[in-house]
C-alpha cells in the first residue's frame, strides 16, 4: 500500500492512502489547496515523519502513530444486531473512506464500504452508550437499505428518547414528514435564506423572542440540509470547530479578524 502525507496550509498535516477520498471528497479541498509532502510504502517511516512534520509546522501533534490507527482501523465488532466501529462519530467517515472496498459478513448478509454505503452509515450511526469512542449501526436496517438503495430509513429498533439529542429529534421529525425522501437541498437552502431574513428583521427591531425563534428555525433547516447530503450536522460543527480552534487573530471594530 502507498501512503501520502498531505499538508493543507494553515489547517493540518495528515496521512491517507486515498487523497481523492480523504482530502477532496471528505474535506472539500481541491488539488491547488494542499500539497503532498511525502509518499512511501513504508508505514513505519510515514507514521514517524507525519508527527515530525506536524511539529515542525507548528500543528497539533497526533497522540497516536498513524500505523497504530491503521492496525486498529477496521477491527470492527459484529454481532447479530450491530456492527460497531472503534471510533467516535467525528472520526468515523475519514476511516471509512480510507477503507473503501472493505467487506464483512453478518447474519443479514455481506456489506461493503463504498461511497453510498458510507453515506448511509454516517446518516444512521449512533454513539455507543458504553463508550463515546465507539459507534455502531444496526445490521438489519443496513441490509434493508442494501436491498433498496433508494431508502434512507431510520433503524426500526426503538431508542430511548433520553439518549437522543435535539438533532436526532429534528431528523426524526423530518423523516416522518417525508422531507428526506421527497425534499431536496435546494429548497432547504431557499428556506434557510428566508429564515435569515426573519433573523435580520428581528435584530433590527431588537425583538428577542423573534431572534430566538429565527435562530432555532435556521438550526432546524441546517440540520436537514446536512442530512440531505448524507451528513449529520454534528459532524459539520465538529469540522468547523476543528478549523477555528486553531485560528489566531484579534478583534477589530467588533469583528474577529484572523491572522494571515
Amino acid at each position: 500500500m502507498t501512503y501520502h502525507i498531505y499538508h493543507i496550509p494553515g489547517r493540518k498535516i495528515g496521512v491517507t492512502q486515498n487523497l481523492e477520498a480523504r482530502v477532496h471528497t471528505q474535506q472539500g479541498y481541491g488539488p491547488d489547496e494542499y500539497e503532498v509532502l511525502a509518499t512511501s510504502d513504508d508505514i513505519d517511516a510515514i507514521s514517524e515523519l507525519e508527527l515530525q512534520l506536524q511539529k515542525e509546522h507548528g500543528y497539533k501533534v497526533d497522540r497516536e502513530l498513524y500505523k497504530n490507527l491503521k492496525t486498529k482501523s477496521m477491527k470492527i465488532n459484529v454481532t447479530e444486531q450491530t456492527t460497531t466501529f472503534p471510533y467516535p462519530i467525528s472520526k468515523l467517515k475519514g476511516n471509512l473512506m480510507d477503507n473503501k472496498g472493505f467487506r464483512w459478513e453478518t447474519s443479514h448478509g455481506r456489506f461493503v464500504l463504498n461511497t453510498k454505503s458510507i453515506q448511509w452509515i454516517m446518516n444512521h450511526v449512533q454513539t455507543s452508550m458504553y463508550n463515546d469512542n465507539r459507534c455502531y449501526v444496526y445490521n438489519k436496517a443496513f441490509a434493508k437499505w442494501c436491498d433498496s438503495p433508494e431508502l434512507f430509513e431510520e433503524p426500526t429498533t426503538v431508542i430511548n428518547n433520553s439518549n437522543k439529542s435535539v438533532f436526532d429529534n429534528i431528523r426524526t421529525w423530518a423523516q416522518d414528514r417525508g422531507l428526506y425522501s421527497e425534499g431536496d437541498a435546494n429548497t432547504q437552502y431557499v428556506k434557510l435564506q428566508e429564515e435569515a431574513g426573519e433573523l435580520a428583521k428581528a435584530l433590527l427591531e431588537n425583538d428577542k423572542a423573534e431572534i430566538i425563534d429565527a435562530i432555532g428555525d435556521m438550526v432546524v433547516v441546517l440540520t436537514n440540509l446536512a442530512a440531505l447530503h448524507g451528513w449529520k450536522i454534528e459532524q459539520c460543527i465538529d469540522s468547523a470547530y476543528d478549523v477555528i480552534s486553531k485560528r489566531t487573530g484579534k478583534m477589530i471594530n467588533g469583528t474577529f479578524v484572523k491572522d494571515e
